[in-house]
């Protein structure tokens, strides 16, 4: 999977053609304005590249779930279009339409000059979008010569608007440069990594990560478990773990795992102690929560474990200073809020401080480096969770296959 060898921008001519290209601006909205636009300014440089080329850039999107009518005019992705004309300064028009392709669409597109952008609507308002059905993907592909896709974070699933457009397009079928560049790192790192490799995971369920865990067991050199999910391996070790988050459906795997990097001489490192608190903190970012620190296998019967303690901290972030590359995907402990966030920071600044390529596998380990203002220290921070997390289990992305391979 490393090279993929997928056509990508740089190999087809778009001069005078209408290009149909998929992005990822699935952004948070707040009383509809878009409070982080990292996504969108990810897309930008395949988009300013169609546009230099000369292309008809009409850019297509999700946003969001919709599961009923309502839930329409909260998803529209007009603020985008909005937030993209300033940050290309120039005019990206928003074809609004309920039916995503429908008379205002296509006039707009009939009315495009080479190098003008416009953008469709959500293509969730399609019932049949996230089911990959041949009418919607025939309405997309009768508006373009050529389809670019640049949505990392669906490459994951087959839609309408990222496989099933490729079925009718009659042009090439290529990728754009965020798409490339999260192959790339993510394909090197795992396929071909300069060593010590160190993987790091972390989240809530052990159950999101099971292949994961396997897969990397045998790619890396040193496995690094925090985060909930690290309460189901303490409870396979045989300890008490309290109120923790524990999936008691998967001790046995986590014995497993413990067993298989044993077998094949890797380190699987585990936590050593952690913070534990008396609830659940709620709110979630309430700063007056009381904390005690104990040893993972002394976790009273009355108490969860929320964060990685201190002895942790320093195993943890001792693997990472020899790392020559890190793969990290999901949070220590509650980093919402500013008491239980002291493990995910560590980390986070662990990563950035190594003389090494680092990794972040999307979702909410991004979230956090963002947040605590590591992001620009990164090497490379993915745009997809779940994405990028099939892809560290050795899944082949349904989006990522659909593109022309080079010849």
């Amino acid at each position: 999977m490393a090279g993929l060898n997928k056509k990508s921008v740089d190999d087809i001519n778009v001069k005078g053609l209408r290009v149909l290209c998929r992005c990822d601006f699935n952004v948070p909205l707040k009383d509809g304005k878009i409070t982080d636009d990292n996504r969108i300014v990810a897309a930008l440089p395949t988009i300013k590249k169609l546009v230099a080329d000369g292309g008809k850039v009409i850019l297509c999107s999700h946003l969001g779930k919709i599961k009923t009518e309502e839930d329409k005019p909260s998803k529209t992705l007009a603020p985008v279009a909005k937030r993209l004309s300033e940050l290309l300064g120039k005019e990206v028009k928003f074809a609004a339409d309920p039916e995503v392709v429908g008379p205002n669409a296509r006039a707009a597109v009939a009315a495009m000059q080479d190098g003008d952008v416009i953008l469709l609507e959500n293509t969730r308002y399609r019932a049949e979008e996230t089911k990959n059905g041949d009418a919607f993907s025939q309405d997309l592909a009768s508006i373009a010569d050529v389809f670019v896709n640049d949505a990392f974070g669906t490459a994951h699933r087959a839609h309408c608007s990222n496989v099933g457009v490729t079925k009718f397009v009659k042009g090439p079928h290529v990728v754009g440069y965020l798409m490339e560049k999260e192959i790339k790192f993510l394909g090197q790192a795992v396929e071909n990594p300069v060593r010590p490799f160190v993987a790091i995971l972390g989240g809530a369920k052990v159950a999101d990560k099971l292949n994961v865990i396997s897969n990397l067991l045998e790619k890396c050199d040193t496995l690094i478990i925090g985060g909930g999910m690290a309460y189901t391996f303490a409870k396979a070790q045989g300890y008490e773990v309290g109120t923790s988050l524990v999936d008691d459906t998967k001790v046995d795997y986590c014995k497993e795992m413990i067993e298989k990097a044993k077998k094949l001489g890797k380190n699987l490192y585990l936590p050593v102690d952690a913070v534990t608190t008396e609830k659940f903190p709620d709110p979630i970012d309430d700063a007056t929560i009381e904390t005690k620190v104990v040893d993972i296998d002394k976790i009273p019967a009355d108490r969860m474990g929320v964060d990685i303690g201190p002895k942790t901290i320093e195993l943890f972030t001792g693997a990472v200073k020899s790392a020559k590359t890190v793969v990290w995907n999901g949070p220590m402990g509650v980093f919402e809020n500013p008491v239980l966030a002291k493990g995910t920071r560590s980390v986070a600044q662990a990563l950035a401080d190594a003389d090494a390529t680092t990794i972040i596998g999307g979702g909410d380990s991004a979230a956090a480096a963002n947040q605590m203002g590591f992001h620009d220290k990164m090497t490379h921070i993915s745009t997809g969770g779940g994405a990028s997390l099939e892809f560290l289990e050795g899944k082949e992305l349904p989006g990522v296959a659909a593109a022309d391979d080079k010849d």
